[in-house]
């Protein structure tokens, strides 16, 4: 499969009508099996499922990067398989988050029996490394650069991991939020990057889920250019997390641990 289709359609204005054609993105049900036992299906963009498995199991405590023996990406007549095989040791402790349904585009939670799994603990950060103000605050600019499903089709979101120097290392995209940032943190973790001493950057708002995921990556900072929501200010407060938000024209907006950027470093370099 293709991350694109191109469909057409009619232009309408007010004197004429025209017909054109839109590269559209695809959203694919994905499966994501561990040892032939479904673990989730979620809609996803069909690219880079080697990192999306590989980052939703680690973020979903599946199983670790050096815990996955492989993983076999399958198109069937219904969608995509994303197989993961494990030690069986490791395959037997995955019934306390099974997932077993499908969620809508972007939903990261569809399917957990409890709110107690929703609401899982986290660990607490160490303090990582920072950010300059200039470089956090043109994060997003930098991460469009890397968008190249979004030039084509306008409908997707991006995850990317920005260097302590400002610099987009890897991103990822895909039609679901959630998704791409299991993509990014997949690729990071299949490429050896250390996520401590950088910053999370995203083009949507930062929900709980972001949170929790962008924690467990080991990253100290996330970087959106929407608002975070009130819980996940809590969350990331507990959790040494910095949150920056509306990160657009030269600012940005801290609500937890703002001392990880620094306003010494007002111009990029």
């Amino acid at each position: 499969m293709t991350p694109t289709r191109s469909i057409p359609a009619q232009a309408l204005g007010p004197k004429d009508a025209r017909d054109v054609a839109r590269s559209l993105p695809e959203e694919t049900p994905v499966a994501v099996t561990v040892n032939g036992t479904t673990q989730a299906v979620m809609m996803c963009s069909p690219a880079d499922l080697e990192d999306f498995a590989t980052g939703f199991a680690f973020t979903e405590g599946f199983a670790t990067p050096d815990q996955i023996d492989s993983i076999e990406i399958i198109e069937t007549d219904a969608g995509i398989e994303a197989r993961l095989w494990v030690p069986d040791a490791v395959a037997e402790t995955l019934g306390d988050r099974r997932r077993a349904m499908m969620g809508p585009v972007g939903c990261g939670l569809c399917g957990i029996d409890s709110l107690e799994q929703a609401l899982r603990d986290l660990p607490v950060l160490g303090q990582g490394g920072s950010i300059g103000l200039a470089q956090a605050a043109k994060a997003p600019e930098a991460l469009r650069a890397h968008q190249p499903l979004h030039d084509l089709t306008h409908a997707v979101h991006a995850a990317g991991l920005l260097s302590p120097g400002g610099k987009i290392v890897l991103a990822r995209e895909d039609v679901g939020r959630h998704n791409a940032l299991d993509k990014l943190i997949g690729a990071c973790l299949r490429a050896g990057h250390d996520m401590s001493q950088g910053a999370i950057v995203l083009t949507s708002r930062i929900s709980v889920e972001m949170v929790q995921k962008t924690v467990l990556s080991g990253c100290p900072i996330l970087i959106a250019v929407s608002a975070p929501t009130a819980h996940a200010v809590r969350l990331a407060e507990a959790a040494n997390l910095t949150i920056a938000a509306f990160a657009r024209e030269g600012r940005l907006e801290t609500f937890t641990h703002p001392t990880r950027i620094d306003r010494s470093q007002t111009h990029a370099a």
